[in-house]
């Protein structure tokens, strides 16, 4: 499965953005999916997944109350509603496809979109 992250871009803190994540050349609802944040460092913490269902989501404590995420199967995107952004939110967001887990390990992965830039000014 192919994956397309879109929706980044420079937004001032306490504004929106939606990100969407569209797979192609196979069914998201047949994996889980996650978003990961990308920061300075380096590394990609987990942000948010989703069950093959969409009945069950975790969040990374940081986004809990602040951001969704959700998918739409008819459309085989996953999307994730970002509100009340702060400065440290800002970083490159990948959607990701998990096979089998609901994990928060990147490593665990499968499969991994290009990446979208979401920076949040101050």
């Amino acid at each position: 499965v192919q994956l397309q992250a879109f929706g980044g871009g420079l937004v001032p803190a306490g504004g929106s953005l939606r990100l969407s994540c569209a797979a192609s050349g196979g069914t998201s609802s047949s994996y889980i999916m996650g978003w990961f944040r990308q920061g300075p460092g380096g590394e990609r913490d987990l942000v948010a997944l989703i069950s093959r269902s969409g009945g069950s989501t975790d969040y990374a404590d940081s986004v809990k109350g602040r951001f969704t995420i959700s998918r739409d199967k008819a459309k085989n995107t996953v999307f994730l509603q970002m509100n009340s952004l702060k400065p440290e939110d800002t970083g490159v967001y990948y959607c990701a496809a998990n096979k089998y887990y609901n994990d928060y390990r990147a490593s665990t992965y499968d499969y991994w979109g290009q990446g979208t830039q979401v920076t949040v000014s101050s």
